[in-house]
């Protein structure tokens, strides 16, 4: 399932870096290009929202478990999807302005010249805000590995303790079952010996009779 949702967040990835480098070129451009070029990025917008649809619906299979990482990043995504809508509202504004111009005549060139400058701007800076948002999101995302990682070493900590535990209470048991051999041992060899001297004993007072009865005729 995650496999399913990397695959749709790497044709994200390429889908919304062709819209960013369109959005940019947007008020640079003239005449019939322009509009085109404007058709272009609101299918692509288009492509890209249903794209987040498919990745939504991919996290909700996601187990639980595992689903934190992957909702993160998808909070990471609709924001940015969030700017790249402000910022193509902002690259017709300025399409908008510049059609108004050419109607006008040459009066709003330098107005229009401004806007571009601070339209420049202001895509570097959101660049420079998407990416410092990826790097928080993958120092969210090492953080919750290292936290997995930490549960597992915690778990196989536990099995450890609980094996050593267990190996002790058969050390134990080993010991009292020796025990227990050794005397039955000890007994069994005790008892032997007690019967050899009984029938030693029996003997030699079977002979000692018998000597006095020979001897006594």
């Amino acid at each position: 399932m995650s496999s399913d949702f990397e695959g749709y967040e790497q044709d994200y990835a390429v889908l919304t870096a062709e819209i960013t480098g369109r959005i940019g070129k947007v008020p640079r451009l003239m005449g019939d290009e322009k509009k085109q070029m404007i058709l272009n990025v609101e299918k692509q917008l288009e492509e890209a929202r249903e794209l987040l649809e498919q990745m939504d619906l991919e996290v909700r299979e996601i187990p639980v478990q595992s689903r934190a990482m992957y909702s993160n990043r998808m909070r990471s995504y609709k924001q940015e999807m969030g700017k790249l809508d402000a910022d193509f509202k902002r690259s017709r504004i300025a399409y908008s302005d510049e059609v108004r111009n050419e109607l006008l005549g040459d009066e709003g060139n330098s107005s229009e010249s401004q806007r571009a400058h601070l339209l420049d701007n202001t895509e570097r800076l959101e660049r420079s805000s998407r990416r410092l948002e990826a790097g928080y999101q993958v120092a969210v995302e090492t953080e919750q590995i290292g936290q997995n990682i930490l549960e597992n070493l915690n778990q196989d900590r536990e099995k450890i303790q609980r094996a050593r535990e267990r190996l002790r209470e058969t050390d134990a048991n080993l010991g009292k079952s020796s025990r227990v051999l050794t005397g039955m041992l000890r007994r069994i060899i005790q008892n032997r010996v007690l019967v050899v001297v009984l029938g030693i004993f029996i003997v030699f007072t079977i002979i000692l009779a018998i000597y006095f009865s020979i001897r006594g005729h």
